[in-house]
């Protein structure tokens, strides 16, 4: 007897990275047949560097209504038990959705603040209208949800799974045995935040010459790789924060901060104002300190805890009669708090 098929809708590297462990999990559960969907090749490329490969390849989408379209040929051909997408992938949510096709929502709840100035933002609000079950990553973002008027119990807290593809990929990089010649500082920020980050890097770089600054804001297939490899990261970006996170990287956050609430809260990430110099002292500092580095690294993300994509799989198998739901992921003690 065929097992129930879940498609999983990668419309971007940062939404592959995120999707490929849950597809590893509901393999090793044997209870579902995931079917990977990659947006492009670069897509295709990002599952492959987490050791998986995508089933289906749909043209690279340059709007929404393309993107709608390619998902609505795909399953009026290949129609799935269900469909999982992450974030903002709104073309693939409303694409299963008229089609009657429940739609899992990874890392629902997550808000900036500012939809009516964040495209990004808006999305996922409307994501949240057409979502079946809402995955949450973090307790705030489950708040979000109900404050928005989300039942209860469509609501379960999974944690993210960028943990999970971290320490999926460290798995692959201990393999490999991948040297690290120099440092490496792992840059990304918006256009608010430019011109002293920018002056910052100059400096750093004129005075350490072993010392790797990367431009990485915008996903890329070879970004996550990048991230386990990198000594701090700088960036305003909510999804590049989470994956350096997820490695146990320290992440230094110029300007609000809007969206990580909770590593600002636990301290595996820091604020930091966006000046020249308070950019270039805070950034020093981390450099010169294996043991700061280490002891913001050791807090871990408060976004997962390695077993998201399990209960995601989990979820999905009982959404369609498999099984029973998850306990949802224990809430941690605040930082500098003990049992």
């Amino acid at each position: 007897m065929s097992l129930p098929e879940v498609h999983l809708a990668g419309g971007t590297c940062a939404e592959a990275v995120r999707l490929a462990p849950v597809a590893a999990a509901m393999r090793a559960q044997g209870l579902l047949e995931p079917v990977l969907l990659a947006s492009g090749t670069d897509v295709s490329r990002a599952y492959i560097a987490l050791g998986l490969a995508s089933d289906v390849t749909l043209p690279t989408a340059d709007s929404l209504s393309a993107g709608l379209a390619a998902y609505d040929k795909l399953w009026a051909e290949r129609t799935p038990a269900a469909v999982v997408v992450r974030g903002d992938n709104l073309a693939a949510a409303l694409a299963a959705y008229w089609r009657r096709i429940p739609v899992l929502h990874l890392d629902a709840g997550q808000r900036s603040g500012t939809p009516e100035t964040d495209a990004a933002d808006s999305d996922r609000r409307l994501l949240t209208q057409v979502a079946t079950v809402h995955l949450a990553a973090a307790p705030l973002a489950a708040m979000n949800l109900l404050d928005e008027s989300v039942v209860a119990g469509d609501i379960l807290l999974t944690g993210g799974t960028a943990v999970d593809a971290a320490n999926m990929l460290a798995a692959r990089i201990r393999l490999a045995g991948a040297p690290r010649p120099n440092r490496v500082l792992l840059v990304g920020v918006g256009a608010a935040h430019d011109k002293p980050v920018r002056e910052a890097m100059l400096d750093l770089t004129a005075r350490h010459f072993d010392l790797d600054v990367i431009g990485a804001r915008t996903p890329s297939p070879d970004r996550v790789k990048l991230v386990a490899a990198a000594d701090v990261v700088l960036t305003d970006d909510f999804d590049l924060a989470e994956e350096a996170l997820a490695a146990g990287v320290p992440v230094l956050v110029p300007g609000e901060g809007r969206g990580l609430t909770e590593a600002l809260h636990t301290g595996s990430a820091k604020q930091v104002d966006p000046e020249v110099s308070t950019l270039v002292r805070e950034i020093d500092e981390l450099l010169a300190s294996r043991l700061r580095r280490d002891s913001m690294g050791a807090i871990g993300s408060p976004y997962g805890d390695g077993l998201a994509a399990g209960r995601v799989a989990q979820a999905t198998a009982a959404l369609l009669g498999r099984g029973q739901f998850p306990d949802p992921m224990p809430a941690r003690p605040p930082a500098g708090v003990t049992s």
